[in-house]
């Protein structure tokens, strides 16, 4: 079995024909109101990402039939030049799905018919699309590609532990079933496309033609220029120590374990100011962890912010992004805050350590070690040249990303592959 890095594009003639017509399906949800489609703000960026690549984008998303949430805007028929949205039923329960399946793969087998390149996103079990996408292709004599950015059964597995008791006894009977799926599905697949060494090294061994890949939505104006740079460096020698998360506050992100590595610089006597951007369903159980912890002064929770540029300039002056995850995924943020020239300290694993291989702009601990983490960046604030220096060598890790670059390598690999399929 071949291991391939993301930055393999060297080795893939990129000027090929843009003339295929590519079929996705992707597990992010449209929402439709009083007769309106919503489509997500980043999904909207990553269609037009693909269009730039191919001749024609057919995307097929989940619709769910309620009014949207932040971050979801009015979509129009011919909004995204050469893109079609087919939307799919949100069928998530068995009785659902028993009832759109029949109508929903005869959708899915024309889609294929009309198209030169096949690439499914995966991830869950009832209502997965994407994995009937797969076998449907399978059955039709179709080579195609099978895309994930997370270990699905492995992050339900490890959040079976916490929500109601109901949510956490479906998780238990889940978890081993949707192994099972994702492993069928992907021994099928022509083509891999992991996001991320964590997600790469759980399922290559299943895929005769595993690459890992990276997936993100900032072209390169988002990477800090030389005076934000310089001034974030300015800002760090006179204090207080900025310390950032962006992302969801979901369990699986470690959200208390975060506050409790924060508590233990306020008690080692660290100055520093700490902000999670970000919603989800433990914001309000982090306020009050806040609130009992006496952190107020320290700590910022102010939801989500749905501008991205106001999210980026968060990660540019911030000297930490201080991160808790607990399950074997691929964040986007990591990349995002590299790009911000700021160094990613948190919890070991594949993926972090892949996105600072060249050049070390991170510092990790073992999953879950929450004194060793705290202990880390306690001696960070206590070493600024070290800091500074670890924040240098986070600019030049963070250089090798940007949106067209790694939607151009990912079209290079499935046109390589699956082209003329």
């Amino acid at each position: 079995m071949r291991s391939h890095q993301w930055n393999d594009s060297l080795k893939v003639d990129v000027t090929e024909s843009n003339a295929e017509r590519l079929l996705i399906y992707a597990p992010v949800p449209l929402y439709r109101a009083e007769g309106q489609l919503f489509l997500e703000d980043q999904a909207r960026v990553g269609l037009r990402l693909w269009a730039d690549n191919f001749a024609t984008v057919a995307a097929m998303m989940p619709v769910i039939d309620a009014p949207p949430p932040v971050g979801w805007s009015a979509y129009q028929f011919g909004d995204l030049d050469r893109v079609a949205l087919h939307p799919l039923p949100a069928a998530y329960s068995l009785a659902g799905f028993a009832k759109h399946y029949p109508a929903t793969r005869h959708k899915i087998r024309s889609l294929i018919k009309e198209a030169d390149v096949l690439s499914f996103a995966i991830g869950g079990l009832l209502g997965d699309w994407g994995a009937v996408a797969c076998f449907t292709a399978k059955s039709a004599g179709r080579r195609f590609a099978v895309w994930t950015d997370r270990v699905e059964s492995e992050v339900t597995r490890l959040t079976a532990t916490q929500g109601p008791l109901r949510t956490r006894l479906r998780k238990r009977l889940t978890a081993g079933p949707m192994w099972a799926l994702e492993k069928a599905v992907i021994r099928r697949a022509d083509l891999g496309l992991f996001h991320g060494r964590e997600t790469f090294d759980t399922y290559a061994p299943f895929n005769r033609n595993p690459h890992v890949v990276h997936d993100i939505l900032l072209d390169r104006s988002f990477q800090i220029d030389t005076t934000s740079f310089q001034a974030k460096q300015s800002a760090l020698q006179q204090g207080p120590l900025q310390i950032v998360y962006a992302g969801r506050a979901d369990a699986m992100k470690g959200p208390l374990e975060w506050l409790s590595v924060l508590q233990g610089l306020r008690d080692a006597g660290v100055v520093f100011h700490a902000s999670w951007l970000g919603d989800g369903p433990m914001l309000e159980e982090m306020r009050r962890a806040v609130a009992k912890a006496g952190l107020e002064a320290q700590v910022s929770l102010p939801g989500f912010v749905q501008d991205r540029e106001v999210v980026m300039a968060a990660l540019r002056r911030a000297h930490i992004f201080l991160f808790c995850h607990k399950t074997p995924e691929s964040p986007r943020c990591l990349i995002e805050a590299l790009m911000s020239g700021t160094p990613i300290v948190g919890y070991d694993g594949a993926y972090p350590r892949e996105l600072v291989a060249a050049h070390s702009g991170g510092r990790f601990v073992p999953r879950g070690d929450v004194q060793a983490l705290s202990e880390t960046v306690k001696t960070l604030a206590q070493q600024p040249e070290a800091l500074l220096s670890l924040q240098g060598s986070a600019r030049q890790d963070g250089q090798a990303f940007d949106q067209d670059s790694v939607f151009r390598h990912r079209s290079a690999i499935l046109k390589q592959a699956l082209g003329g399929a």
